[in-house]
C-alpha cells in the first residue's frame, strides 16, 4: 500500500478502488496527534484502514515521533496491536 503524507491537508492518504482513505493529523513538537479517519461513503473494508494505520505508525516510528491517538478507531487499533503502544508518549495509557 502506497501512502502519501499530504502536509498541506495534514493527512496521510492512500487510494483504494472506492476512493481515498485518509488519516488526519496535527503535529506538535515530536508528537503527532491522529485526529480523524476519512473514508468513502459506506466504506467497510477494515483491512485497508488497518493497513493504512500500520503504515502511518511505522512511518512515525522511523521518524521517532510519539503518537497520540484521538479518533476512537485509532484507539481501538492500538488496543488490538500492543506492539505500537511503545509509540505513545509518557503518561498516555490505552
Amino acid at each position: 500500500m502506497e501512502i502519501k503524507d499530504n502536509t498541506f491537508a495534514r493527512q496521510f492518504e492512500t487510494v483504494v478502488p472506492e476512493g481515498m482513505l485518509a488519516v488526519e493529523y496535527s503535529f506538535q513538537e515530536k508528537k503527532i496527534f491522529l485526529t480523524k479517519i476519512n473514508t468513502p461513503d459506506s466504506y467497510q473494508n477494515d483491512d485497508a484502514i488497518n493497513a493504512l494505520l500500520k503504515n502511518v505508525l511505522d512511518l512515525s516510528s522511523e521518524k521517532n515521533y510519539r503518537v497520540v491517538p484521538i479518533h476512537p478507531k485509532i484507539v481501538s487499533f492500538f488496543k488490538k496491536n500492543p506492539k505500537y503502544k511503545e509509540l505513545l508518549p509518557p503518561g498516555i495509557r490505552i
